[in-house]
């Protein structure tokens, strides 16, 4: 008992009573969530790190330490695992692109391999900022209407099915000879058919279903799919707006770093997943090998305005740099201008579409029962 080292024993049962809470948190960890509020939070206290002068390491280190969800704890640490061993952070973010946005990983990676990732870092958390501004106006937007198009759907199936076979039955009892709408009869007739014969519009769904997807799975397809994202109703313009526009910034960080038009090309071209996107910056990086002018696919492609494709050329004349400092403050704008009108617009759209459903309904289901409602129907039983 004299040779026992009491201090050992103490420290040994610790260890054990650490591991019992680790092992309680993980058990708990498993239920969690990685949310965007962690990303941005990791994202925001990364970018003040860095602006205080902390390298990767140590600022990962303590970002770590004060990160409440085990689950994104763990995926931090792999992340400094990697960077202790001499990889870039995004090589491992990569492996987590469930949490990490495929965009958001690619601004990481042009920050790093252009030597300004405090800038990208700015850049990701205005990305996670108007992300989350735009998916809080549509669903503010889409969430009500849609909770009323499928109530009012929802109620002209079950009116139909129910309402108006008991007003026939009504008719029949008293021996009227009024008829119920054209309108009606037909979409009652249309929905017990459906029910019989659901298998064939669940089949030509289905089908339908899987061909477009397999379409899109082609290059082909793929391309065309995202060609008709840049040239779709409504948001077409803002989603092309928001690639371009990250692109631009992506290439003002490595040009300011000195790479050239070339490289910074290269670099910066992941930061979009769209082959269409992709296709314009591959051709620009050829016509500069071949001696022609970059902007020029982009100019012929015609999704970009008149104003971005002048800018760029006064500013291969002039500083580009320059140039593309003020085209990024013009795209700015310009997008919060299509943002702007997508919120006069949409609300218009889906209202119409509300608005049509609603009058199918009255002409369904409401007339019937106002007819039955108001008695008329007595008159042609009593003979009248």
């Amino acid at each position: 008992m004299k040779n026992v080292n009491t201090s050992n024993i103490i420290s040994n049962r610790e260890k054990k009573r650490e591991s019992y809470i680790q092992k309680i948190n993980n058990a708990l960890a498993k239920t969690e969530k990685i949310t965007t509020r962690d990303l941005v939070i990791f994202t925001q206290n990364f970018y003040l790190l860095k602006k205080a002068n902390f390298n990767n390491i140590h600022a990962l280190n303590t970002i770590i330490n004060s990160t409440e969800n085990y689950i994104f704890k763990g995926i931090l640490e792999d992340i400094l695992a990697g960077v202790q061993a001499g990889e870039n952070m995004y090589t491992t973010m990569e492996y987590y692109s469930d949490v990490f946005p495929y965009v958001y990983i690619n601004m990481i990676r042009v920050g790093e391999l252009s030597g300004s990732l405090t800038n990208s870092l700015k850049q990701a958390i205005k990305y996670l900022d108007d992300s989350a501004d735009i998916n809080k106006k549509l669903r503010n937007i889409l969430i009500p209407n849609v909770i009323q198009f499928v109530a009012l759907l929802v109620m002209l199936v079950v009116g139909t099915l129910v309402a108006i076979p008991a007003i026939q039955n009504v008719f029949e009892q008293v021996g009227s000879t009024d008829q119920l709408p054209t309108v009606t009869i037909w979409f009652k007739n249309f929905l017990d058919s459906l029910m019989l014969y659901w298998y064939v519009p669940t089949a030509i769904i289905a089908a339908i279903a899987i061909g477009i997807v397999a379409y899109i799975n082609t290059p082909k397809g793929k391309y065309n799919f995202d060609y008709f994202k840049y040239t779709m109703p409504i948001f077409g313009k803002l989603v092309f707006a928001l690639d371009f526009s990250r692109i631009v910034k992506a290439m003002l960080l490595n040009l300011n770093n000195g790479m050239r038009i070339q490289e910074a090309l290269e670099v910066s071209k992941n930061i979009s997943k769209n082959y269409v996107m992709l296709s314009l910056i591959e051709t620009s990086i050829n016509n500069i090998l071949i001696g022609q002018s970059w902007i020029e696919p982009f100019e012929k492609s015609g999704l970009p305005s008149a104003m971005i494709s002048e800018m760029l050329k006064v500013g291969m004349e002039t500083d580009l740099s320059e140039m593309m400092e003020k085209l990024v403050e013009y795209m700015e704008i310009d997008i919060n201008n299509l943002m702007d009108t997508i919120m006069k617009v949409l609300p218009q759209v889906v209202y119409s579409i509300v608005g049509v459903v609603l009058i199918f309904f009255v002409l369904v289901v409401l007339v019937p029962c106002l007819h039955l409602y108001m008695g008329t129907f007595l008159f042609s039983a009593a003979g009248f």
